[in-house]
């Protein structure tokens, strides 16, 4: 949780504004290195302007300390008149217990029952001796505190009347208590106990008005449960003291260590050593005066309530702390939460938006748990319904849709054998739900065994005409569905977790650009490349994010409408669609295409073809950037800083096993006599990372599962449409078409066919339907080459980047916007006139150099 939603979590809801002002003093850090780096721009491209700036802009360590000294002053200033409001309600409280003792023991040697202390109930404060209370009809001062629960303020200004002569009475004033206390239910059984041994008591006595023992023992009773009341408030508002100063102290930490990490100072040691422990909140004497007042206090509750037993006292006192922490801060915690859902709602929303997906039934689930489905009043001859609103959305209609068309292809009658035609329709259905994403993907994944098993489409290898009985089929397809090509898909993730959880990513990406300078240019060419590498080792869905948050910097530090902040943006985008092919844990398709060639490439193979694409289509789309964006007019960039921690031992041991990772794929085919498979050896990181507790099982449980789903739902649909012999069938169809054609002229046709697929849909779903198809042509060729265009083919599933839907790069670029006017950067007009010329390229790049470098490698 980011600390400035967590001061709000956690801030006492009354003291709110005298808590350090975390929130401006960051916005303040942003604004001072924007007019730093704008002064260095200028006084660089001018030097005349450079004396009359430097006498107009302050030192930044100047304007940030003063702030700061405000804030320490105002934190001071409250904690003190605080520190003596409740220290001196404290030692009120202590005088009143031992009032209270002297009294217990008068009224015990008097003969008036004793008082079962450990069955006292919480109450109010009454000021006074406690005889006056009785003479004065309970009357008196009470006091206030800003920390009391509302349970404890529903007690405050009670009288009550007593009447020892009619139990009638006593039972309504009871009542009449219970209705207005707010103590929980132990406490009121406990007082009922208590009252019900009073009554006997009384009874007992003599029934004359008045009783002096009766009304000595109820005065006893209400002093007892007041005390008890006292004593819980004071304890809940010493521990919101200390947790004052704690979160204070906290904040000048993390509010100076990000001020010298963006300005790129040494000001935190200094300032928190001269300034911030000498102040008298967070002096080491105040913290043990509080401690020792709360011991105090847990020593009087010890003699009201648990007969002296302190840590029974603790137990209770912290019980009634974490209460009051629920009801007093209920709301806040409830407002938070509801901004945080609005906002990811609102995201979503223009996610949406982008997708065309406005009426989309699942968007109700984004408001959050307390979101109700809209509702439609619809008409009919036999009265009013009223139905869910999504019923009558374009979504739903285009599920209809789907639906009746997957039945219409299971009763006409197209292919000559039966389990042919059930397994064409499923692919058409399946391939519809898909690119419609009418359901989640992963959710139609799911469906693949299900009508595989049902529709029997899947025959016996043994025996090519014999279509499985439902219990064999199940066995093959969900056997299809956990190949080692799953298990190298958790190998990529876990490495990438590890990497992305101890900042190596980060680390290593500074460094690089550190060293980019402040040319724009440069710059712009140096991100392209961070981003493809990260994309190879994290995932072309991380990479970007990664690369977001380290260039947030220089954003900040651009105009809104900045050329050169739209061609960063979308160079990283479209960098990380390409690096998408970099290797073959890069992105899910490329698992896929793994899966679709026999014999499986080797990494070394992989990155001897795929690298010099990359590399030669971005240095292409870098120069497209430079010529329509012209980044470099009047723009001056921030340099990005280098972070300054030192490789820890994990992070040297993470390094480590990565490469050895790595470089075991590299020679995995001259090791499959002791390995077998890549996926056995994704197993090392596997072990090694979540058996030391690198990883936990919460970062296992965070991995992308629904990108698991949907790859293995592909594996099973590839493997049942093979098995069905409806994939040889429609390769046969299509191997008459081309016939005559070179094996290039095939390499081109799939190329472009896979590129404009995966421009409109998801380039792992194009990658599930393409493939296969793929990959049974070029076998059926006079030549066989089909490992040569599943290369092709799902290095062009990268270079589709033309839509802002166009993989997840693309869409996590498009919602990048302005901190100062909440502005996208982006618009789908530059991915059409950018990204459309880049797929173009990397097109050519791939049907050029790609089909020269795979012909070299022997595909």
């Amino acid at each position: 949780m980011k600390f400035s939603h967590s001061i709000q979590f956690n801030a006492v809801p009354d003291w709110s504004s005298h808590y350090i002002a975390y929130s401006n003093l960051k916005k303040l850090i942003y604004s001072l290195e924007k007019q730093l780096h704008q002064k260095a721009g200028a006084s660089t491209q001018d030097p005349e302007n450079s004396p009359l700036l430097d006498s107009s802009v302050e030192d930044p360590d100047k304007v940030f300390t003063n702030a700061l000294d405000r804030e320490l002053e105002n934190i001071c200033s409250f904690y003190q008149l605080k520190e003596l409001e409740i220290f001196g309600e404290i030692e009120a409280l202590i005088h009143d217990e031992e009032n209270f003792e002297g009294e217990l023991d008068e009224a015990e040697a008097e003969g008036v029952p004793a008082l079962q202390r450990s069955k006292s109930s919480a109450g109010r404060p009454r000021s006074g001796s406690l005889w006056q209370s009785i003479t004065t009809g309970g009357g008196g001062n009470r006091r206030r505190t800003s920390t009391l629960s509302r349970s404890e303020r529903g007690f405050d200004g009670e009288e009550e009347e007593y009447d020892s002569d009619n139990d009638a009475n006593e039972e309504s004033r009871l009542q009449k208590s219970r209705s207005k206390d707010g103590t929980k239910g132990y406490e009121r059984r406990q007082t009922d106990d208590m009252r019900s041994e009073m009554r006997s008591t009384r009874r007992r006595a003599s029934q004359a008005s008045y009783d002096y023992h009766d009304m000595m023992g109820s005065v006893l009773y209400d002093s007892s449960v007041t005390l008890r009341k006292r004593t819980i408030s004071q304890y809940v508002a010493t521990c919101e003291l200390r947790s004052f100063i704690q979160l204070n102290k906290t904040g000048f930490s993390k509010v100076l260590k990000k001020y010298d990490k963006i300005l790129d100072r040494n000001l935190k040691n200094s300032y928190i050593d001269q300034f911030v422990l000498p102040a008298h909140p967070f002096q080491k004497d105040t913290m043990d005066k509080l401690s020792e007042y709360l011991e105090k206090v847990e020593g009087i509750y010890a003699k009201i309530v648990t007969a002296g037993d302190i840590a029974a006292a603790k137990r209770e006192l912290r019980l009634h702390l974490r209460e009051h922490v629920v009801w007093e801060r209920n709301t806040v915690w409830r407002e938070m939460i509801g901004i945080e859902r609005k906002s990811q709602a609102a995201n979503m929303g223009i996610r949406q938006t982008m997708l065309g997906r406005d009426n989309d039934p699942r968007k109700a689930r984004l408001q959050g748990d307390e979101a109700e489905v809209e509702m439609k009043m619809v008409r009919t001859p036999l009265g009013r319904y009223h139905c869910p609103k999504w019923l009558f959305s374009s979504t739903f209609y285009i599920l209809i849709a789907v639906i009746a068309i997957f039945l219409v292809l299971l009763l006409v009658p197209i292919m000559e054998k039966r389990e042919q035609q059930n397994c064409l329709a499923m692919v058409v259905f399946v391939s519809l739900l898909w690119a419609t994403e009418a359901i989640p993907l992963f959710v139609t994944s799911l469906l693949v065994p299900f009508l595989a098993v049902v529709l029997r489409v899947v025959r016996s290898d043994d025996k090519p005409h014999h279509r499985l009985e439902s219990k064999p089929a199940a066995t093959y397809v969900f056997a299809a569905m956990w190949t080692p090509v799953i298990m190298l898909l958790l190998g990529g993730f876990t490495i990438a977790a590890a990497l992305s959880k101890y900042n190596i990513a980060k680390m290593m990406a500074t460094f690089v650009l550190s060293k980019a300078g402040t040319k724009p240019r440069v710059v712009l060419v140096t991100n392209m490349f961070v981003a493809m590498f990260a994309s190879m080792w994290i995932s072309n869905v991380a990479a970007p994010v990664l690369c977001y948050s380290i260039i947030q910097p220089i954003l900040r530090n651009l105009p809104s409408d900045s050329n050169m902040s739209k061609a960063l943006l979308l160079g990283i985008a479209l960098s990380s669609n390409i690096g998408g092919a970099a290797s073959p844990i890069a992105s899910p398709q490329n698992l896929i295409a793994l899966q679709n060639m026999s014999p499986q490439p080797g990494w070394g193979i992989w990155f001897f073809i795929a690298l010099p694409i990359c590399i030669i289509s971005i240095i292409l789309i870098w120069v497209l950037l430079l010529v329509t964006f012209q980044p470099g007019k009047g723009t001056t960039i921030v340099p990005i800083r280098q972070m300054k921690d030192k490789f820890t031992g994990i992070q040297w041991f993470i390094t480590g096993v990565t490469i050895v990772t790595i470089a075991l794929w590299c020679v995995s085919h001259q090791l499959e006599g002791i390995f077998g498979d890549m996926g056995v050896v994704a197993i090392i990181p596997i072990v090694l990372f979540f058996g030391t507790g690198i990883l936990t099982k919460e970062d296992f449980n965070n991995f992308l599962w629904t990108i698991i789903i949907l790859a293995a739902g592909g594996l099973a649909l590839g493997k049942s449409v093979n098995s069905s012999g409806l994939l040889h069938t429609i390769a046969g169809s299509i191997t008459q078409e081309v016939e005559g054609m070179s094996l290039y002229g095939v390499l081109v046709v799939f190329c472009a066919l896979i590129l404009v697929v995966a421009t409109f849909i998801s380039h792992t779903v194009a990658a599930l339907i393409v493939l296969p198809l793929v990959q049974q042509v070029g076998q059926s060729m006079s030549e066989p080459h089909p490992n040569l265009l599943v290369m092709g083919s799902v290095l062009m599933c990268s270079a589709a980047m033309g839509l802002p839907t166009s993989g997840f790069p693309n869409m996590t670029a498009i919602m990048m916007e302005d901190s100062h006017t909440g502005q996208r950067y982006l618009q789908v007009q530059h991915f059409i006139t950018r990204g459309v010329p880049a797929s173009i390229i990397t097109f050519a790049v791939v049907i050029s150099v790609g089909y020269g470098l795979m012909r070299a490698a022997g595909m």
